[in-house]
């Protein structure tokens, strides 16, 4: 699956469709594109450039990168006059389900170029491509128009849709008032006296001025998850060009200050960055899907400025609603950093976040809003944290970076021996790691629905003690190359003490799967969850030999899909099956059966390293390289439901989903 390509996929597309996917509606629909910034910010809508998310703009701007993440052009209104006709490119869905125009109509072919969106229109003879890219780092987002073909000048008109909102949240035009200082090839938009000032320009066209409301747009998706559904959008005016075949003109939106050098830039520059990165990652000779793969995994990083480091970094978990969290950050940097040769960019990340870590503990999430104190409520993203700088070290062999944050890893240790924060602390008695109070969501099972913790796993969670141990055979690794010896051997013997109790305690000979959690306030918690996976798959394995072969094989007959493991097994009472609805509904199976893309990576090593067989633990990956052509294209979603045909939910494209798909590919095509 990872042989060898003679061209790369900005030649060779991987997502390619024609008209069986692009003209009919509801396929078309399911199917959504994304372009980052590395700011945070993104432009993205269903396939045919429908709006049917809150999140879904031209231009959604960082406007404190990473976060504040702003709705400023939402689509635009385009449509072509040729040889008389006039021909509709986009596609609006309305109250009550009106679909108005219907540009999908004629849409012959939509791609990826890498990771970039390219539609081709078919009017009569002629044929139009729109391909859409964001400046790197840059709040800027590009479409360019080119007539491919045709036998006469066509006419094209683009209506700019605008808002200015947070991009959880629709907007009314009641009582809003936007200021427009039109020029003759754009014009300059602020909404109110509070509102973020933005450009719009469009070389060789000449813009019209015409400002209204358009209102009551559909936004489908929020209506399927219960929430607000329904928004308005401001249209400044209108641009007008006339081409002839092989002409090309661009439309720029920006929010950035120099807008006029905004406008400067072509699609090479977009081309070239993906190409570098496959340099950067080895993968110019691999196969589609890796090279699809390191596409997708770029979107996710992003700065993250600290005041005493401007380059600082971080990951976004997932599009398009969430921001940068310590957990999925730490679970992503191998996959996303390490397997695509972007060391600099994983040390930059272990730095900034060793800035935040308090008493011990890595932050679980920043906020919406910059200047915000970070939440902490997390048991584990400090341990995934050390188990990250592990394998950088191990990438690297870079000793600096270990050095430095050395003391930072014997003050994790040691808080989490004294204890610290919701009650996370090693029980003396066994070595084993505790941790949660009620109320407090502390796992990756984080679901929480006002006071109600759906899964709260409050006393010794498997995984926690299988990366606790890990932590410290980390430092215990550290102390020997780096450290003090007494430390080392300390910690090796803190290691044995976990090893020991965790093989007694989480096993039952009755039983051929692991406790999910012991000492809980109501005893033991043997459900039939993933979280085992950890004790088998992490780079010191708690288990091995037959009792880990068990294991394995009992989660793939229960857990294991076509996308990733359930979150609880089918034969539990508390099972769901199906995932949907409001807040409510969704949290509660969030858990509950849900399957998860990223829990493929634990299983799929696992099954190598029990196994050695490289092509059966390959074939267990395989089905990713379609679902690439489905929900979030080029990437990989968050979640999907637990029965057949496991449709994707939840965020279109996950950070650890992408990651551990592509950390183990790469591991098992070397």
């Amino acid at each position: 699956m990872d042989h060898a390509s003679k061209d790369s996929i900005l030649d060779r597309p991987l997502i390619h469709f024609g008209r069986e996917i692009c003209g009919d509606l509801d396929a078309a629909l399911r199917r959504e594109w994304l372009v980052t910034n590395g700011l945070g910010g993104y432009a993205s809508a269903a396939l045919p450039g429908t709006l049917t998310r809150s999140y879904h703009g031209l231009l959604v701007a960082a406007l404190a990168p990473p976060v504040e993440r702003t709705v400023l052009v939402a689509g635009l209104d385009e449509w072509a006059t040729y040889s008389g006709d006039r021909y509709p490119l986009s596609t609006h869905e309305f109250n009550g389900g009106s679909v108005a125009p219907e540009g999908y109509r004629f849409l012959e072919s939509f791609h990826l170029e890498g990771s970039l969106p390219v539609w081709t229109f078919a009017m009569a003879d002629a044929l139009l491509e729109k391909r859409i890219w964001m400046g790197h780092r840059q709040n800027t987002t590009y479409v360019r128009y080119q007539l491919l073909r045709s036998s006469a000048a066509l006419d094209l008109e683009l209506t700019p849709l605008l808002s200015d909102r947070s991009f959880h949240a629709l907007q009314s035009g009641q009582g809003q008032e936007v200021e427009v200082l039109a020029g003759d090839q754009g014009a300059a938009i602020r909404f109110g006296d509070a509102g973020h000032p933005f450009w719009l320009s469009m070389n060789q066209a000449c813009f019209e001025p015409d400002a209204s409301w358009w209102w009551n747009f559909h936004f489908r998706e929020e209506s399927a998850r219960g929430l607000e559904d329904t928004g308005d959008l401001f249209a400044p005016g209108t641009f007008r060009v006339r081409l002839n075949a092989g002409e090309f003109v661009q439309f720029v939106a920006t929010s950035e200050p120099d807008h006029e050098k905004a406008r400067q830039v072509g699609p090479e520059s977009a081309r070239s960055r993906q190409l570098e990165l496959l340099r950067c990652a080895n993968a110019e000779s691999s196969s589609p899907l890796t090279q699809q793969l390191v596409f997708a995994a770029d979107q996710f990083i992003v700065t993250r400025p600290l005041p005493e480091n401007p380059d600082g970094e971080s990951i976004i978990a997932g599009y398009h609603w969430f921001n940068d969290w310590g957990r999925d950050t730490m679970i992503s940097l191998p996959g996303l950093c390490l397997e695509t040769g972007r060391t600099r960019e994983a040390e930059a990340i272990l730095r900034t976040f060793a800035k935040y870590i308090d008493q011990g503990l890595l932050p679980n999430n920043f906020p919406d809003r910059a200047g915000i104190v970070p939440g902490y409520n997390t048991a584990d993203a400090t341990l995934w944290y050390v188990v990250a700088l592990y394998r950088y070290w191990q990438a690297t062999g870079d000793d600096g970076l270990a050095r430095d944050l050395l003391p930072i890893l014997e003050d994790i240790v040691r808080h989490h021996r004294e204890g610290t924060h919701f009650h996370i602390a090693v029980d003396r008695h066994d070595g084993l790691l505790a941790a949660g109070e009620s109320g407090a969501q502390l796992t990756w099972m984080d679901a929480k629905v006002g006071n109600w913790v759906v899964t709260p796993r409050i006393g010794k969670p498997v995984e926690i003690n299988a990366l606790w141990y890990n932590a410290l055979k980390i430092a215990a690794v550290f102390e020997t190359r780096l450290g003090t010896p007494a430390s080392a051997v300390e910690f090796e013997a803190l290691s044995e003490q976990v090893r020991s109790s965790f093989l007694r305690r989480f096993q039952c000979a009755e039983l051929d799967h692991l406790a999910d959690v012991i000492d809980g306030p109501d005893g033991d918690d043997w459900s039939m969850r993933p979280n085992q996976m950890f004790a088998l798959s992490l780079p010191f394995a708690l288990i091995d030999g037959v009792d880990a072969c068990r294991i394995l094989d009992t989660v793939g007959r229960k857990l294991l899909t076509s996308w990733g493991l359930r979150s609880l097994s089918p034969d539990d009472p508390a099972y769901i099956e199906t995932y949907g609805g409001d807040q409510l509904r969704r949290d509660g199976a969030y858990h509950e059966g849900t399957v998860w893309s990223w829990l493929l990576g634990p299983f799929v090593e696992a099954h190598y390293r029990l196994h050695g067989d490289a092509d059966a633990a390959l074939l267990i990956l395989a089905p990713m390289g379609d679902h690439l052509r489905d929900a979030g294209l080029g990437s990989i979603s968050e979640i999907f439901e637990a029965r057949a045909p496991f449709l994707p939910r939840g965020c279109i494209a996950q950070a650890w989903g992408v990651a551990e798909t592509l950390r183990v590919l790469r591991m098992l095509s070397n």
